[in-house]
């Protein structure tokens, strides 16, 4: 995940940093306690990065770790602290993946010249 520069991030936008669909936001919204953006007077949602770190850890239980949505609620509910900083080391270390890979691309085109 890039570092959010911004105070508030649309759904979209949260969809697209967090490679999930939109209405998947929706339903987590509506099952975890935790993911609670703000809302204007139409009712168009605004994510701070601290609701998005928070899906982000609802993320890596449900779609990393596999529990079911019950599953992921008690974890959450039982150990926040623990669960937020797996969740955190897993994207930085995907980040030094991805670094490492193009590293390696990187190289690999040098070698070819």
């Amino acid at each position: 995940m890039d570092p959010l520069n911004k105070k508030y991030y649309k759904i979209s936008e949260v969809a697209e940093i967090l490679h999930l669909p939109a209405s998947t936001l929706r339903y987590w919204e509506k099952y975890f306690t935790v993911i609670r953006p703000k809302r204007n007077d139409k009712g168009t949602r605004f994510y701070t990065s601290a609701d998005i770190e928070k899906i982000a850890m609802v993320h890596y239980l449900v779609k990393e770790k596999g529990l079911k949505l019950e599953a992921a609620q008690e974890q959450i509910r039982a150990n926040p602290t623990g669960v937020e900083r797996q969740s955190r080391a897993l994207i930085r270390l995907r980040g030094i993946r991805q670094e490492l890979v193009a590293l390696l691309n990187s190289l690999g085109r040098l070698k070819k010249s």
